[in-house]
């Protein structure tokens, strides 16, 4: 069996420089951090989370709350694949009223972030969510988009795009490698997690940075509930 071919595509400073960004643009939005709060969704999404918590104390100072959120138990492709380990979710805060930034690593059919939605509000009722994401790769099977992005990425619909972080793999970056999407989830991990890999139609890349989407509506949802 061949290795697949890697290309990286952002170095650590490069990683760095992305959360810095993002951080910007989340106080910018919100007009500033009050009533915000971070929830990462396992498993590099938590400790991106945390970066970008604390970027966004060094701008406005005081803490953001960080939590972690757990998402397995919500998918909707429970038992068409291996169960996969569960986590803790911790939310050591009350959702109600709050403005959520949902944080993940990488962007591709929607289906993690849907599942989260529905966790969420199984926990409280945000005014609203938003969806900050390190890499927006493309592909999405929902109508789903994100807020803020480090770098938008296309891809092909069989590639894999891995993120590494010094927290869980001992050095920052994002690599993308040649593969069969069919054996993965296009994330650089096993069993198929996020659908086929397999694209429902195209759509426009928006600008790298800008947060603007590739097609599809905004996560945020402003005081609703599934």
């Amino acid at each position: 069996m061949s290795v697949p071919e890697r290309a990286m595509v952002m170095d650590p400073a490069d990683v760095g420089r992305a959360l810095t960004r993002i951080a910007h643009e989340v106080v910018e939005r919100n007009k500033g951090t009050d009533g915000l709060v971070l929830v990462g969704i396992h498993t590099r999404g938590v400790p991106l989370a945390r970066r970008l918590a604390a970027r966004l104390s060094e701008i406005e100072g005081g803490q953001v709350p960080t939590g972690a959120l757990d998402v397995a138990m919500y998918r909707d492709d429970i038992g068409l694949r291996p169960p996969g380990a569960t986590r803790d979710t911790d939310l050591p805060f009350d959702l109600a009223g709050t403005v959520v930034v949902l944080v993940d690593d990488v962007l591709y059919t929607g289906r993690t972030i849907r599942a989260a939605l529905d966790a969420l509000t199984d926990f409280g009722r945000p005014r609203a969510i938003q969806l900050a994401v390190l890499v927006d790769r493309g592909h999405r099977e929902l109508p789903l988009r994100a807020d803020y992005v480090g770098k938008n990425l296309p891809t092909a619909p069989d590639g894999v795009v891995k993120v590494l972080l010094e927290e869980t793999d001992g050095r920052d970056g994002v690599l993308v490698m040649d593969g069969d999407g069919a054996a993965g989830d296009g994330r650089g991990r096993p069993a198929a997690t996020e659908g086929s890999g397999e694209p429902r139609g195209g759509a426009p890349v928006g600008r790298e940075g800008s947060g603007e989407p590739r097609g599809g509506a905004p996560v945020g949802r402003e005081g609703t509930r599934r």
